[in-house]
């Protein structure tokens, strides 16, 4: 039998029901096989605490270092990306096999395969946000899902301001158009320092909570900068004024990070859930007194980008990661978080951009 024949003969139902019976990862089998046919290009990333390999059978397929600072960078998501040496002992991998097929995706044990012509998906793609590398694509999701899995990190949509003199962490949650740039550039423009612009990671160890330093890259609508902030003009490039509230830009904001990278248990810490709209009057906060629903609320925001389905390349649908025992640690951490003494407030807000930190700074 030829490895050729050798490959087709192992598929998937196959290789699981063996992998089953002996308690081996069979997929590999078939995987060892196919490279010895083809050449495999390799290389590995770092984000935060996740290690993940990749290879691909073209080279040029593979995320490009250093990352460029633009609106589909996994910058505007995480601090860095960082480049490593690829072993055999990571948290996960990412197998990308260039064929003529219909593009494909399975996941196997700690590997995630694709197959098709990447390259032309790649080529094609309405929004490539939403591709292996794009900020809302891929390595994004599967990063969230190791953080978690493999490290106990878990990952708010949020931004994050911490004023060091107080020793005080301001966590702002909610998905695009809650309000989350406004409460960033109002907060730094009032003395607040940068601790991360779209996702906030923390762990908790017993009565310690770490917070990690996220993304120090803001994804903002050029209209928001001419009519709202405009002191932040001089930190971009474009002076394009058509379509100011459709066009994005990638605002680097890495000027105005806080100090340390890590925060052991701040003295307080609020979390914030705002909606914020021009024309509203005044600043009403609503603090959120039952544990329960603060709690949830905190679930679910973890839990929406690590579960969802995205499509890929606008060709490829790629179920989300969520498993039962990884969403009941969750919910039982989301707990322990808004019960923790640091935590002094959660709470909504509805405000307009002006007024959206009330007296929260007093």
């Amino acid at each position: 039998m030829t490895s050729k024949n050798a490959t087709k003969l192992l598929s998937t139902d196959t290789c699981l029901r063996f992998s089953r019976y002996c308690g081996v990862e069979c997929y590999r089998v078939s995987y060892i096989i196919l490279k010895k046919e083809e050449a495999v290009h390799k290389t590995a990333i770092k984000i935060l605490k996740s290690r993940i390999g990749i290879e691909s059978t073209a080279e040029e397929i593979l995320p490009s270092f250093p990352l460029k600072i633009e609106v589909k960078s996994l910058l505007t998501d995480f601090m860095d990306v960082e480049q490593i040496p690829y072993s055999e002992n990571l948290d996960g991998y990412i197998s990308i096999h260039e064929s003529d097929d219909s593009p494909s995706y399975e996941f196997l044990g700690n590997r995630a395969i694709f197959k098709g012509p990447i390259r032309k998906l790649l080529r094609d793609a309405s929004d490539l946000r939403f591709s292996l590398w794009g900020n809302q694509g891929f390595l994004y999701r599967y990063s969230l899902f190791l953080l978690e899995k493999k490290h106990r990190i878990y990952n708010l949509h949020a931004c994050a301001l911490y004023s060091q003199k107080k020793d005080y962490l301001y966590v702002v949650i909610g998905g695009a158009g809650s309000g989350k740039t406004v409460y960033l550039l109002s907060g730094l423009t009032k003395g607040l320092s940068l601790f991360s612009t779209e996702t906030v990671h923390f762990r908790i160890n017993k009565n310690t909570i770490s917070w990690f330093m996220g993304s120090l890259v803001d994804n903002v609508r050029l209209g928001t900068l001419m009519h709202n902030f405009p002191q932040f003009l001089r930190y971009i490039d474009t002076q394009e004024t058509e379509d100011e509230w459709q066009k994005k830009i990638a605002l680097d904001l890495s000027s105005y990070k806080t100090e340390s990278e890590e925060l052991a248990t701040p003295c307080a810490v609020t979390i914030l859930f705002p909606r914020i709209e021009e024309g509203r009057k005044g600043f009403i906060l609503m603090p959120i007194t039952d544990k329960r629903k603060a709690a949830k609320a905190l679930f679910d925001n973890i839990t929406q980008k690590l579960s969802e389905t995205v499509i890929l390349y606008d060709r490829l649908p790629v179920l989300g990661f969520d498993e039962e025992e990884m969403a009941k640690k969750r919910l039982s951490t989301a707990g322990q978080l808004v019960q923790h003494k640091s935590v002094v407030q959660t709470a909504s807000v509805l405000s307009n951009p002006n007024d959206c930190w009330g007296e929260l700074l007093d």
